[in-house]
């Protein structure tokens, strides 16, 4: 067995920014409505019809392999966390064939806002059974395109972005990726969805064909869903760890509601000053919401060598899930 450790991280966002006020002409809300609420001040948004979720994980991760001068060629394993691929067939071998990563076994994870999270558990077992050194992990949605820009409860808060990160083979002293822990409550499912819908019937062969909805969420039970589940994720796997909470050197959530991320921290006894957050600037953009802040916290010079950070990442499935970091780079 061998370590793995994170070697680069890189992110994108598409340059429409639509703040609160924005938002305000499309239905009856207002700025400090929203901030109150959510902490959500802006998010970034696609646009034009030949975008999609591939633009923008392809921008991040050649940013990503830029900051370590690594050739795509190297990349032996392309994991992309998405909910929204422009392909229902998957959308990983499109960022294989763009960014020329042609060695690269690619493939997509579905797991909304739990993505990121899932993605990085898989490949650190990829890479330390020795199947694989370099492995490319991406966290991108543009939610955006599945977004009722009607309905005020939703619209407030999505936004769209990507981040990536290079996980590498390494020895086990060096090992970065420290421990997880994975859960799922599928009967809760309809909580958060982006529900099938049965539209027509070919009388012909009694096909039933239809088309997705938009994004349905009973935010009151997701809420309640996040504050109870997460922390007791993380207090388990700290604790398979024989880590204290006090040891953490940072605490990332994924970036859903200001509420939701100061509640858990506080549930922890985790300073409000030990958080990573953005989610002022992008809002909750799902599976990309922890890499991006991650790479921004990087780019800052937050975090130094030997920082533990606890990731946690919790959403549609209803999924969440912990992993546990320590920043070797």
């Amino acid at each position: 067995m061998q370590g793995a450790r994170i070697l680069a991280t890189g992110s994108a966002v598409p340059e429409l920014c639509v703040n609160n006020f924005k938002i305000s002409e499309m239905v009856e809300t207002s700025d400090d409505w929203i901030v109150t609420r959510t902490g959500i001040k802006e998010r970034r948004v696609l646009t034009g019809i030949d975008k999609s979720v591939v633009d923008l994980a392809c921008l991040a991760s050649i940013k990503a392999l830029d900051k370590v001068s690594m050739s795509p060629l190297d990349i032996d394993l392309i994991i992309l966390a998405t909910s929204s691929p422009n392909d229902l067939f998957g959308s990983a071998s499109q960022v294989q064939a763009q960014i020329g990563a042609n060695k690269a076994v690619a493939f997509d994870l579905t797991a909304a806002c739990s993505g990121f999270v899932l993605a990085v558990v898989t490949a650190a077992q990829f890479i330390e059974n020795g199947s694989y050194k370099n492995v490319l992990v991406i966290g991108a949605d543009v939610l955006s395109k599945w977004t009722n820009w009607l309905d005020r409860s939703t619209c407030i808060l999505f936004g769209d972005g990507a981040g990536a990160v290079i996980i590498q083979a390494c020895s086990k002293d060096d090992n970065g990726i420290l421990g997880f822990q994975l859960n799922t409550d599928g009967e809760k499912s309809d909580q958060l969805s982006i529900p099938y819908r049965n539209k027509a019937k070919n009388k012909t062969i009694s096909i039933c064909q239809g088309e997705f909805d938009f994004i349905q969420m009973n935010g009151r039970e997701v809420y309640k869903f996040a504050v109870s589940k997460v922390p007791l994720s993380i207090f388990k796997c700290l604790q398979s760890l024989c880590i204290s909470t006090e040891d953490v050197s940072w605490l990332l959530l994924h970036q859903a509601n200001e509420r939701i991320i100061h509640a858990v921290a506080e549930r922890l006894s985790i300073h409000s000053s030990k958080l990573i957050s953005n989610l002022h600037k992008y809002g909750n953009t799902s599976a990309a919401s922890i890499p991006l802040a991650l790479d921004e916290a990087l780019s800052s010079n937050k975090i130094k060598y030997n920082d533990l950070i606890v990731i946690s990442g919790f959403g549609a499935g209803l999924t969440w899930g912990t992993v546990v970091i320590q920043w070797k780079c």
